[in-house]
């Protein structure tokens, strides 16, 4: 087992990610060797009509802002998603806020959408030079009159840079926020991402970012919301407010967990949303993957992609070559030709 790096949990929790960020900054902005196994055809995939190098992709959250994106292609992620990006600039959620929970190799967060803005992050962005997929995640001020209006001026402004713009409604964070998830809300928010993702010479690629604390009704609506509204995948899932049984002191901190101790939870949400779209939507599955092994067994249970992001936190900067590496291993092992022949294999 890694804990990766002890320097670093030495220091605040928030201070280390900035530290680590601004290193992935200056490597990007130094000319990053782009590492992704772009050579394993068994790792390319073509998912909502996009090509994927491999299936691997870095949650949101990570990078805020877009700072360090180059860097972070060059880690192996097939794709980055920036964000979350809200229309205007806002602090966050008051300090402290973000928590290690070394002993159950997790976190706790409570961040709060914080970032300098949509139009600074895509200003940063419009000046990458494209080495992977890029998804941008847009999301609503906390003290927005009309939370919807933020999301359509969130998509439209992404679409013209984004490979696929992701929509966060699941944030534990931002009070209210998760009701958009429900009913007359959600068929709203998605009627009108979907007329602002619409550009003269594409249709940019919806995704939609649920929650794991939902109920079997919420699923078959979200389900059938998102077929109606044409999203192109669902990404299953963000953090969770419940609580499994935790050995760290910081166990009892308000906000989102993720981590190991959400997986359980994550990889039982892939098989509900599997189920409740019946195949007919692209699921991303997030939340404890930490290998290559856990990655493999979302693919076969239904995940057409998959994310990590606390993962990253304790085994260090080669998890994603080290996954890929094992992934194609396993794909070889039970002779699949490629990554998306390997999709829902275990599905019933």
């Amino acid at each position: 087992m890694r804990i990766y790096p002890t320097a670093l949990f030495a220091l605040d929790e928030e201070k280390a990610h900035h530290l680590a960020l601004a290193a992935l900054r200056l490597w990007g902005n130094a000319g990053a060797p782009f590492r992704t196994t772009n050579s394993d055809q068994k790792l390319r995939t073509r998912v909502a009509g996009i090509e994927f190098a491999n299936p691997l992709g870095l949650a949101a959250g990570l990078d805020k802002n877009g700072e360090a994106v180059a860097g972070l292609w060059g880690l192996g992620f097939g794709a980055i998603e920036a964000g979350t990006l809200t229309p205007l600039p806002q602090p966050g959620n008051p300090r402290p806020r973000l928590f290690r929970l070394i002993e159950d190799r997790a976190i706790i967060n409570r961040m709060g959408f914080n970032n300098l803005g949509i139009d600074a992050a895509l200003a940063r962005l419009a000046r990458l030079r494209r080495r992977g997929t890029l998804g941008i995640n847009v999301g609503a001020n906390k003290d927005s009159a009309d939370r919807i209006a933020d999301y359509a001026l969130g998509v439209g402004k992404a679409a013209p840079l984004a490979d696929y713009v992701a929509i966060n409604i699941s944030s534990p964070n931002t009070p209210g926020l998760r009701d958009l998830q429900r009913g007359t809300a959600l068929a709203e928010l998605l009627a009108a991402s979907d007329a602002a993702r619409m550009l003269p010479a594409r249709r940019v690629p919806l995704f939609l970012k649920v929650a794991p604390d939902l109920e079997p009704g919420d699923i078959d609506d979200i389900a059938r919301q998102a077929i109606a509204n044409h999203v192109d995948a669902l990404i299953v899932s963000n953090t969770t407010v419940t609580r499994p049984l935790l050995a760290s002191p910081n166990a009892g901190e308000t906000g989102g967990l993720s981590g190991a101790p959400l997986r359980a939870l994550a990889r039982q949400r892939l098989v509900d949303f599997r189920a409740a779209t019946g195949g007919v939507l692209p699921l991303v599955s997030v939340g404890g993957i930490d290998g290559a092994e856990e990655a493999y067994a979302r693919i076969r249970a239904g995940a057409s992609l998959v994310q990590l992001y606390t993962a990253l936190i304790y085994e260090g900067p080669g998890l994603p070559l080290r996954l890929l590496s094992g992934l194609s291993r396993l794909l070889k092992r039970d002779g699949f030709v490629s990554v998306s022949d390997a999709v829902a294999v275990d599905a019933t």
